[in-house]
């Protein structure tokens, strides 16, 4: 076996989150805008010629073949060149980066990366809107990730327009717990009548402040060590707020000086007030990028 390439799987803020509607199966209908940061899982790809899917990587929680890399490679093999499906495989070794259940999109970018990198490595020539529709049978935020643009969004996640992010760098703050997306979509007090709105309704706001994430104070309501966290940051004078569906918080700064001075400001109440550990387990700093990686991949 030889390795051929490695690549990045870029994690994604929900930079505003609305919840518009519920549809008849139960999904709900958002509207939210994507955008991508530097913190990323790499995937490391080594081609096999028995048919073969393996991750050679033991991730905590996640069995093998439920994994969503597994999932996508193996929904992939279907579209290989008939000369060569019956023999396309892969060993797939994975670098984790991004925090589960953070919001962060860790495992629908992980299956994005895959379908894109196999797609070249196996010769699919599958179009990028091919892609992102074989994405959105394992999960919805997967075909954001195959876009590879900045994106409003809306339906349930899956009707992309390219949206221009103004650069931005993120304090990001990874709490100590994680959150179940479907638990958080399931509460009683979650809000699911927000007014829909259109991209030109962005015209002369900052994006970064623009809407709200209507499923912050479910979660909050859900996770008592989310809501401590939130209203401890709110002492130090941070509004941070959630993405996705949590536990992950972020503010946006316009330069890295100001992000850092944040930064410096969290590590030095943690300093006082040790207790926070507890709700804390991370800080760090992310820069945003307008594009993915692997865009000119496809």
């Amino acid at each position: 076996m030889k390795q051929l390439c490695d690549v990045p799987a870029p994690a994604k803020l929900n930079l505003f989150l609305h919840v518009t509607g519920r549809r008849p199966d139960g999904y709900h209908l958002l509207q939210t805008v994507f955008t991508f940061i530097d913190l990323a899982d790499r995937l490391h790809f080594t081609l096999r010629d028995d048919g073969r899917i393996v991750r050679e990587t033991d991730v905590p929680g996640v069995p093998h073949d439920q994994d969503l890399i597994v999932r996508a490679a193996r929904l992939l093999q279907q579209h290989a060149p008939a000369s060569s499906n019956a023999a396309a495989g892969v060993t797939v070794r994975v670098d984790k980066n991004i925090p589960a259940g953070g919001g962060l999109g860790g495992g629908s970018s992980d299956a994005a990366s895959t379908l894109m990198a196999l797609n070249r490595l196996w010769g699919c020539g599958l179009s990028r809107e091919a892609l992102q529709a074989l994405g959105l049978t394992l999960g919805a935020d997967v075909p954001v990730f195959i876009f590879g643009q900045a994106a409003f969004a809306e339906g349930v996640g899956e009707a992309l327009q390219a949206c221009p992010v103004p650069p931005a760098v993120y304090v990001l703050f990874i709490p100590t717990i994680s959150v179940a997306t479907a638990t958080v979509f399931a509460s009683p007090d979650l809000t699911r009548d927000t007014k829909s709105i259109i991209m030109h309704d962005f015209a002369g706001h900052d994006i970064h402040q623009f809407g709200r994430n209507d499923l912050q104070a479910a979660a909050c309501a859900l996770f008592k060590p989310l809501s401590l966290f939130v209203g401890w940051l709110e002492t130090l004078g941070i509004q941070a707020r959630m993405t996705g569906s949590g536990a992950c918080f972020y503010i946006s700064y316009p330069s890295l000086q100001e992000a850092e001075a944040c930064r410096q400001r969290v590590e030095y109440a943690l300093a006082s007030h040790p207790e926070a550990r507890q709700w804390l387990r991370q800080v760090v700093i992310c820069h945003g990028i307008s594009r993915h990686p692997l865009y000119n991949w496809i």
